[in-house]
């Protein structure tokens, strides 16, 4: 377990819903991934590099919405800036198994 935080802390995290409006390969990427661009509604569309290709092919994930932390200072990650993190959590196997929400949300709300 990691250390106790206070709401406060947690407060500070803008975790938001978007909807996957592009995917592409990333090959350039150590590990592979995908680049994402995420229209997260009035905070405009972001991009993030996404390690989930072992369990989502690009057809499966366009179109879909995805949970994601918007105000982590951006990475460079080989010759692309990831903007923002999209949420998942490692299965037994070690893949990536995205967050999302039970039913559709409007783009860009956030996470309480």
């Amino acid at each position: 377990m990691k250390p106790i935080i206070s709401f406060e802390d947690f407060e500070k995290v803008d975790i938001r819903i978007g909807t996957i409006i592009e995917v592409n390969d990333f090959p350039k990427a150590k590990k592979p991934a995908y680049q994402l661009t995420i229209d997260f509604g009035e905070l405009g569309i972001k991009k993030s590099s996404a390690q989930i290709t072992q369990l989502y092919s690009k057809e499966s994930v366009l179109n879909k919405q995805v949970t994601a932390i918007i105000n982590f200072k951006p990475r460079q990650i080989a010759n692309f800036i990831s903007e923002v993190l999209v949420l998942g959590v490692y299965n037994e196997s070690n893949n990536v198994v995205l967050l999302k929400a039970s039913s559709s949300i409007k783009n860009g709300e956030s996470v309480k």
